[in-house]
């Protein structure tokens, strides 16, 4: 059964009021697409006696977890590979000079999905700086999905996982099997910590970050959005710190506090003030 106009409307008010995440016209298709498990999940025949449900009891859980089912997940280890370049070349060694005196490092992981992203970067770190071990580092994973954020803690995944972007030696250095899965040794697990954050809610208590990585996030949001969560961004970024958005997302025009850098392939962004230094 196709999902009626007024359902669709329902579910796209829920996601935007929720999540601020912006469903739009002509993209209906992904209301039945990313729903429809979750109905047939749940006991339902069709998306519209969910919803049904919903209207009728506003607080019997299922408007979470809908909201959870129409936000995009998608990542895997060394995404873009850029990035992480960027930060075996450049970032990393810059930090190491002027985190001499504290020997902390803390990295945010914003949109973390299952934690791809953090274990890269927590690999990275590993492979390439062994004097960091003695550091104080954390790496921090956050995602509006508690479902997502209990899978990265437990740093568990398939075959087919495994398989996107991680090399086999670093899989077979990094981690163990599990049955028919691979689970993260314990090591680096301990570099992470993990926790559920709605970006688009009131932000907690943060400590600095001197890199975060937000990425492919922005995209889904409205300018206002947008600029709220740039906003928070740089009250939690240190101010010689780094910023890593999307290829495809930007802070021109939304919020010129930040600095555009290329480095080699890579781009990130740094407040004003530390991108002009010399």
């Amino acid at each position: 059964m196709a999902v009626s106009t007024t359902d669709v409307d329902f579910v796209r008010d829920l996601v935007y009021r929720r999540a601020a995440i912006v469903i739009e016209h002509g993209k209906e298709y992904l209301v039945e697409s990313r729903l429809m498990p979750l109905a047939r999940a749940e006991g339902f025949a069709s998306i519209n006696d969910m919803v049904a449900r919903m209207r009728a009891q506003p607080a019997n859980g299922l408007h979470s977890k809908v909201v959870e089912a129409m936000t995009t997940n998608e990542t895997s280890f060394f995404r873009d590979q850029h990035p992480f370049d960027a930060m075996k070349n450049a970032i990393l060694p810059e930090l190491r000079k002027t985190r001499a005196c504290a020997r902390t490092l803390r990295i945010w992981s914003a949109a973390c999905s299952t934690g791809q992203e953090a274990y890269t970067l927590a690999m990275v770190i590993r492979e390439n700086f062994a004097d960091l071990a003695a550091w104080d580092v954390n790496i921090f994973g956050t995602d509006l999905s508690t479902a997502m954020v209990a899978r990265a803690k437990e740093g568990v995944f398939s075959q087919l996982e495994v398989n996107r972007g991680l090399p086999a030696p670093m899989m077979l250095k990094y981690f163990e099997r599990k049955g028919l899965h691979w689970q993260t040794k314990a090591s680096l697990r301990a570099m992470t910590t993990w926790k559920a954050m709605n970006l688009v809610d009131p932000w907690p208590s943060m400590p600095k970050f001197d890199v975060i990585f937000l990425r492919n996030v922005l995209i889904y949001f409205d300018v206002p959005t947008k600029r709220a969560i740039l906003s928070n961004v740089r009250r939690v970024l240190a101010p010689d710190g780094f910023l890593f958005l999307g290829g495809a997302e930007t802070t021109l025009k939304i919020d010129e506090s930040f600095q555009r850098v290329q480095h080699e392939k890579a781009a990130f962004y740094r407040p004003e003030t530390a991108s002009k230094r010399p």
